[in-house]
């Protein structure tokens, strides 16, 4: 533990440094005209550590139902579903940002009895591309959508059919423009007199802490990984219910993105995202970097999930600290970075308190991003 708040501690004020404004080095204006969209789309990446749903990262399937196989059209594994029963059709799916009034091609390499591939909540939803048997051989569907003039994502999906078994998908595809890269923020650019209070991760839940924010009242946005937000979603539930709150995504599995992979960053990203809508309902919009890391493939696969700004902080109130990046005392915008440890109470105190004295309130992080 000692190791990783070092290592948390030597992040968060590098990645301050290097901000010299709302906007860090390395964010570029556009996407590239065009890309492969699809999450881990040919599932060569294995489980995420810390992931509490299941073993296909980037991939919402019913849960015992799909599998890593090791029977791939390329690469190392493949999708493999195996429907529970007669009544389930194993169905797979995950969601992914696009641009308004677009067309999109998407694509896939199956293997089974009726299997389909399409996408919904386009705007002008078509009918998927299917097969009636493949006859044991790998065999390519391809469909297409436009998305709507409101459109900025949509739901790709493959599944069977009822009663006819085991399928198995490969080497996956939504080829079209990117949507532009999300916006990186270490505060909130506005004059009011308000600060945001944000708290990561979620593994230590204390009764002080949460009694703390009702009594005060105080708006909170939480960033938890999924493990802990699965463990406990009520008393997440709890902390985040004075208006203004709300949970966000902070990852899977808490690494440092800029060490990875475009792709396995967007899975990271895109896991997060899933675990917080299936336990609060709300899809996040605002992207907290472990350690405060992130490059520019970090902002174009928080854009690709549906999320429009990476947010780090401008101060660190986290387990005794009373850090401000940019010096001096709290101002209008400033983001305050806690954990949710057995020392939120004091930590949240102590920022409450720098917060009263520069003349500021907290208020709700979704509400003035939106």
């Amino acid at each position: 533990m000692s190791r990783l708040l070092h290592r948390l501690a030597a992040c968060a004020t590098g990645a301050a440094l290097a901000l010299a404004g709302p906007f860090a080095s390395g964010a570029h204006a556009d996407a590239q005209a065009a890309a492969n969209l699809a999450t881990n789309p040919g599932f060569e990446i294995p489980a995420l550590p810390l992931d509490d749903w299941g073993a296909i990262p980037g991939w919402q399937c019913t849960a015992g139902e799909a599998a890593l196989g090791s029977a791939a059209r390329s690469g190392g594994s493949a999708l493999a579903v195996t429907p529970s029963g007669p009544d389930s059709t194993g169905r797979c799916e995950q969601v992914l940002g696009v641009r308004p009034g677009t067309t999109y091609t998407v694509s896939a390499w199956v293997r089974g009895a009726y299997v389909f591939l399409g996408a919904e909540g386009t705007g002008h939803d078509v009918a998927p591309a299917w097969t009636p048997d493949t006859r044991g051989e790998w065999r390519q569907l391809t469909t297409s959508f436009t998305t709507g003039t409101a459109t900025t994502s949509v739901r790709l999906y493959l599944h069977g059919w009822y009663g006819q078994g085991a399928y198995a998908a490969d080497d996956v595809r939504v080829d079209g423009p990117a949507p532009a890269p999300a916006r990186a923020l270490w505060n909130v650019p506005t004059t009011d007199p308000v600060v945001f209070i944000t708290t990561d991760d979620g593994w230590q839940r204390t009764p002080e802490a949460a009694a703390l924010i009702a009594d005060r009242k105080v708006p909170v946005t939480a960033f938890p990984l999924p493990m802990p937000l699965g463990f406990d979603p009520d008393w997440f539930r709890s902390v985040t219910a004075v208006p203004g709150s709300s949970v966000q995504d902070h990852s899977v599995s808490h690494r440092d993105l800029t060490t990875l992979s475009a792709e396995e960053q967007q899975a990271e990203i895109c896991g997060g995202r899933d675990a917080v809508l299936r336990r609060t309902g709300t899809a996040p919009k605002v992207f907290r970097p472990p350690y405060l890391a992130w490059n520019a493939d970090t902002l174009q696969a928080a854009a690709n999930c549906g999320i429009g700004t990476v947010m780090t902080a401008t101060a660190d109130f986290s387990r005794g600290a009373s850090t401000v990046y940019h010096g001096g005392p709290l101002r209008p915008g400033d983001v305050v970075l806690l954990h949710f440890t057995d020392t939120l109470a004091d930590d949240l105190a102590r920022a409450l308190a720098a917060a009263d004295a520069a003349g500021l309130r907290p208020a709700g992080l979704a509400d003035y991003l939106s």
